[in-house]
């Protein structure tokens, strides 16, 4: 059941895309409670997870290739590649532009799946706010493993089984080869029922990417990879203030506040937090 603002409420199938009302139909018939704290909230929510969605199916459209860091290669018209294989951003491109240019000239960058999993984060939530503020809560990007600006406000919870479209997922393959390290495990966004998109792995189900991380086992393992009940999300409510269509002004919207030094997502082993 969906419930806003202490409310549950009818939903008219003409205010949502196919794609929402497809999932909103389903939330609504489900005993479990899904709370919004205004309708913009929802709707909100709704069109930056098809933006997910959307990015991780163009990214695996792109041309964008498969590296370890030692091999990450990027545009050197937009981005510094640093010694550790990570991306900064050129001084005179704005976020916008230098996350962009990924899905336009892809086959000029090649990195693993945790880079790729935040460059899909960046990717949804470009689509989803006003440019400018995305220009200015994502000043000095760096795309490297899991770091990330807080302004993504990543949030973790538990229940793989109740993920979302969107959402983060992790499948961990606990006796990867030596050899090939870089498949200890695959960072994968939800595109729908058991449909993931898992870079270097493509779009697959996942039975499918634990197929193929069970190929870079130790010889002789039988641990198999499974999927982690962790799910990662951005924080819907707070980056709501920055949607295209609310005139709310974005300084004063309510949110939970950012704790100095908090953390909020474990994934694959690391933590990070880049303010």
């Amino acid at each position: 059941m969906i419930i806003v603002a202490n409310q549950p409420i009818e939903l008219v199938r003409s205010d949502w895309s196919a794609f929402a009302w497809h999932w909103l139909q389903q939330l609504q018939n489900s005993p479990t409670i899904y709370t919004y704290q205004s309708m913009d909230h929802l709707h909100f929510e709704w069109t930056l997870r098809e933006s997910l969605v959307d990015a991780a199916e163009a990214l695996d459209r792109s041309g964008v290739s498969f590296a370890s860091f030692e091999k990450s290669r990027c545009n050197p018209a937009y981005w510094n590649r640093n010694a550790e294989g990570g991306f900064e951003l050129r001084a005179e491109v704005t976020p916008a532009e230098g996350i962009r240019d990924i899905w336009k000239n892809g086959h000029l960058y090649a990195f693993e799946c945790a880079t790729a999993t935040v460059i899909v984060l960046y990717g949804g939530v470009l689509g989803s706010i006003r440019e400018d503020d995305f220009n200015s809560l994502f000043l000095n990007l760096l795309l490297y493993d899991w770091h990330y600006d807080s302004d993504l406000r990543l949030t973790e919870k538990n229940g793989s089984d109740s993920a979302l479209p969107g959402d983060v997922l992790y499948f961990k393959n606990p006796d990867v080869s030596p050899e090939t390290p870089e498949w200890q495990g695959e960072n994968t966004i939800m595109l729908r029922e058991d449909l993931y998109y898992g870079h270097g792995i493509g779009i697959a189900s996942g039975e499918e990417i634990i197929r193929s991380l069970n190929q870079n086992r130790i010889p002789g393992s039988t641990v198999s990879a499974y999927l982690m009940d962790t799910v990662i999300y951005p924080d819907f409510l707070y980056l709501s203030r920055y949607a295209k269509n609310n005139k709310v002004n974005s300084q004063t919207a309510s949110s939970t506040p950012v704790l100095p030094g908090q953390l909020y997502v474990r994934i694959g082993g690391s933590r990070y937090l880049q303010t």
